[in-house]
């Protein structure tokens, strides 16, 4: 019997091609760089929050095993590993895969790279205390599917966080008119918009996997109107779906039953 995939293989082809520019901050990846003071942010306060502070201040993720799926270049698996978590990364992109354990030796880091799927793990019957989906779940082929296999791979009363674009009119006028066809942050065709993800659509598809929704914040345009003048003059997390903007992260923990 064959595997239910949630791979694209289409997608994976779109980010393959840019994939040595993972670690280039002015290179195709350079929105995801400017993204990332704002969402360790974000990551640290709701891990610490849930687990409460390590015994050590700067490496308060000892002890915690977290795992990135779609982690790209290891943009997120860095910032991870050097609070002290014991990090895995897994993406579909082999090349992204070479770039992240390439960079991650250079800056002498630990961390386990691996090229695949998160079905390739589930079926290991790997579990950790943290799973980040940071803009993966509008580029998978099955959401659903995805969502189950993210509870799946969390260990009981473990942390998920996934960050999506909300399907808006703002979503489609910043994420895609202007940043793949005005400013050229991306490439044409990195993003459908019938493809985003609206937050009701995706607390729908954490209860139908056994999660439940403890918080949700949105990023406000003001964080990418803000680009124009200089990365990450300001951002705004704003609580409750209200402050849904165009883009959010969607933080969950595995119920326990």
């Amino acid at each position: 019997m064959k595997t239910a995939r949630t791979v694209d293989s289409a997608e994976i082809a779109q980010f393959a091609k840019d994939s040595a520019g993972w670690w280039d901050p002015e290179g195709p990846f350079r929105p995801l760089h400017w993204m990332t003071p704002a969402r360790m942010e974000f990551i640290r306060e709701a891990v610490l929050f849930h687990y409460g502070p390590g015994s050590d201040d700067l490496r308060p993720f000892s002890g915690l095993n977290v795992l990135d799926i779609g982690c790209g270049g290891g943009l997120a698996c860095e910032p991870m590993a050097r609070l002290g978590a014991t990090v895995t990364g897994v993406d579909a992109d082999e090349q992204a895969i070479a770039v992240a354990s390439a960079h991650a030796a250079e800056q002498d880091l630990k961390i386990s790279y691996i090229a695949g799927a998160a079905e390739d793990l589930a079926a290991k019957k790997q579990a950790y205390d943290v799973v980040l989906a940071l803009e993966v779940i509008e580029h998978v082929s099955d959401p659903a599917l995805f969502m189950t296999l993210c509870s799946k791979l969390l260990r009981p009363g473990g942390l998920l966080i996934v960050s999506t674009l909300n399907r808006t009119w703002k979503s489609y006028a910043l994420g895609i008119v202007a940043a793949e066809y005005i400013l050229n942050w991306a490439a044409r065709g990195t993003h459908d918009w019938k493809k985003f993800i609206t937050p009701a659509e995706l607390a729908r598809l954490c209860r139908q996997s056994a999660l439940n929704v403890v918080d949700v914040s949105g990023v406000a345009e003001i964080l990418f109107i803000a680009h124009l003048a200089e990365p990450f003059v300001a951002h705004d997390f704003s609580g409750g779906c209200n402050g849904c903007q165009w883009r959010f992260e969607f933080v969950s923990e595995l119920r326990k039953v």
